[in-house]
């Protein structure tokens, strides 16, 4: 079973990385994010636009990425401590059946 998880994860490395790399083909590609997208999409079909409203707080990009990890992570956690009650409880079912038997 722990070689089968070893070529899962060769697989997934091996996706990430050939994903990337036909990515970054395109000349000038960026990561860049939808909301930055649609304000360029946009503003090319009406330059005249106004925004209603702005950002009270820009933060610095190094911020802005950590913030995105801690949430990225804070939802993993969240997901992971979930997946990990019900399969507990999934357990002890099992557990209570087998006794009753």
């Amino acid at each position: 079973m722990k070689a089968q998880n070893g070529w899962l994860l060769a697989l997934v490395v091996i996706l990430a990385v050939v994903s990337i790399r036909i990515g970054s083909r395109r000349e000038g590609a960026e990561f860049t994010g939808t909301d930055g997208q649609a304000m360029a999409t946009v503003t090319a079909l009406n330059p005249d636009y106004q925004p209603w409203f702005d950002f009270i707080w820009e933060p610095p990009a190094e911020i802005a990425s950590g913030l995105f990890a801690l949430q990225a992570a804070l939802g993993a956690g969240v997901l992971g401590y979930y997946l990990g009650f019900k399969r507990g409880q999934r357990q002890g079912q099992r557990k209570r059946s087998d006794a009753g038997d």
